[in-house]
Parts: structure tokens; C-alpha cells; sequence
């Protein structure tokens, strides 16, 4: 009877390109594009790396990220000022969730 090799399972180029990276221990953000979200307190938040904004009302505010979008919830929130490379939201930050 033949024994058959079991072959590796396929790993798609997302995951090979963030072992290489992590090995390398270059920076995610910059090579993998990762959104970098900087919060201070409840009252302010600093991203980049975002990719476009979704929803935007007063309690809430929804950013594309490349592998995620990015949910702030809250109230009185606002967006003081954004770049195609980073924004300032404020206001009362109630919650902040990756979806």
C-alpha cells in the first residue's frame, strides 16, 4: 500500500507577506497598511492609515480601514479635521469597535 505525503495547506500571500514582515520585524503599519488608531482619553481619537469614511453622524462614525472597518460610538462626536492620510474625531467616546 502507498503512502501518500500530506501536502501543506495553501497560505494565501496576505498571510506570507505579514510572516515575512513580522520576521523581519518591519513596521505593519507602514508595510501592511495598517490603520494605527491613537485614543486619548474619551474624548479624542487620532487615525491613520484609514482608506475613507463611511457613516458619519453625532453618535456615530464608521472608517474603511484595509482589513477592517473601524466603528466610533458615542456622542456630540465630530470630525475637527482629516487628511487622505490621517483625521481628529471628538466628542464623548462611548465605544470603539473593529467590525
Amino acid at each position: 500500500m502507498r503512502r501518500e505525503k500530506r501536502r501543506q495547506p495553501f497560505t494565501p500571500f496576505v498571510k506570507s507577506k505579514e510572516l515575512i514582515v513580522e520576521s523581519l520585524k518591519l513596521p505593519k503599519d507602514t508595510m501592511l497598511g495598517a490603520a494605527i488608531v491613537t485614543v486619548t482619553g474619551n474624548r479624542e481619537a487620532f487615525i491613520e492609515n484609514y482608506k475613507g469614511i463611511l457613516e458619519y453622524t453625532t453618535q456615530s462614525i464608521v472608517l474603511q480601514g484595509k482589513n477592517a472597518k473601524i466603528c466610533f460610538e458615542g456622542s456630540e462626536l465630530s470630525i475637527d479635521y482629516y487628511t487622505n492620510e490621517d483625521m481628529k474625531i471628538s466628542g464623548k467616546i462611548d465605544a470603539l469597535r473593529y467590525i
